[in-house]
């Protein structure tokens, strides 16, 4: 049975089209710039790809068999790929000018909103806790239509959440380094709370996971364990990586402000450049 399923590849296009079609839009626009002699960075664009191959390894892999049908502990790590990890990746791989032909339709901007902090975080909070619901999650494992809804809303929801921290459009100006480490702690607390849940649980949630035999010897309560781990243990991780990342930048951005300053440049445009990576143009 192990051989079986861990080999069985699913291709459903109601989940994999969009992914293909950004894909295909977004390296015809990279082309479109490379021409233009603005090209993105390159670590822009692997990490972009990166988060499409994690979408691609989440949707058709044996993960989301195994996820579906199986355990809930794998469903969960698809549900992190797709909710975190992907979106990312993805958000780090735009640009201003990447985005700028989305940008220009009027509906399109009028929901650049969604991704100010102080309404991403409860957007992405509610996302999360909705789809965890009994009814809703049985729901989407029983109609493909709401499941595809599901992956959706966590990549969008996870990619919103992240667009403030990286700025890829520009956040507000109160929303600097300091704020973003805060941000990250109330995140991965929200988060936690819901892992909490999991892990100590002993009453089974998902109808879906309970086997009258034991699936490899796990539990449907010992499986709803690991799923809390694999949230926990995932968001750890990157919480450990998004902490490190923004308290390095906190310090060089403390040290070029200064040295700025100290040349008597303007404390409005020294305070903007810093905080956007154009320092050390200033300086010169």
């Amino acid at each position: 049975m192990l051989a079986h399923v861990t080999l069985e590849w699913s291709l459903e296009p109601l989940q994999l089209a969009p992914t293909i079609v950004v894909a295909l839009l977004y390296a015809r626009r990279v082309r479109t710039l490379a021409r233009r002699g603005t090209p993105v960075p390159l670590w822009r664009r692997l990490a972009f790809w990166t988060g499409i191959g994690i979408v691609l390894l989440a949707l058709a892999s044996p993960i989301d068999h195994l996820g579906e049908e199986e355990f809930f502990f794998v469903h969960m790590l698809q549900h992190v790929l797709l909710g975190d990890l992907a979106p990312l990746c993805f958000v780090a791989g735009l640009t201003g000018p990447v985005l700028r032909p989305v940008l220009a339709l009027p509906v399109v901007d009028r929901l650049r909103v969604l991704a100010h902090p102080l309404v991403a975080l409860p957007l992405w909070s509610v996302n999360l806790y909705l789809w965890h619901y009994p009814g809703l999650y049985q729901g989407a494992l029983e109609h493909s239509p709401l499941h595809a809804l599901e992956h959706f809303a966590f990549f969008t929801c996870g990619a919103l959440m992240w667009s403030p921290v990286l700025e890829t459009l520009p956040a507000p100006v109160w929303f600097g380094t300091a704020m973003k480490l805060g941000y990250i702690a109330v995140v991965r607390l929200i988060e936690t709370i819901l892992g909490n849940i999991f892990i100590w649980t002993s009453s089974v949630f998902y109808a879906a996971y309970e086997h009258a035999d034991p699936l490899w010897g796990i539990s449907a309560v010992q499986d709803q364990n690991l799923a809390g781990v694999v949230m926990m243990a995932e968001g750890s991780i990157v919480t450990i990586a998004a902490l490190a990342w923004l308290f390095l930048r906190l310090g060089a951005e403390g040290e070029l402000r200064q040295q700025l300053l100290e040349q008597g440049l303007d404390a409005r445009s020294v305070a903007r450049a810093v905080r956007y990576g154009r320092g050390k143009e200033l300086a010169q």
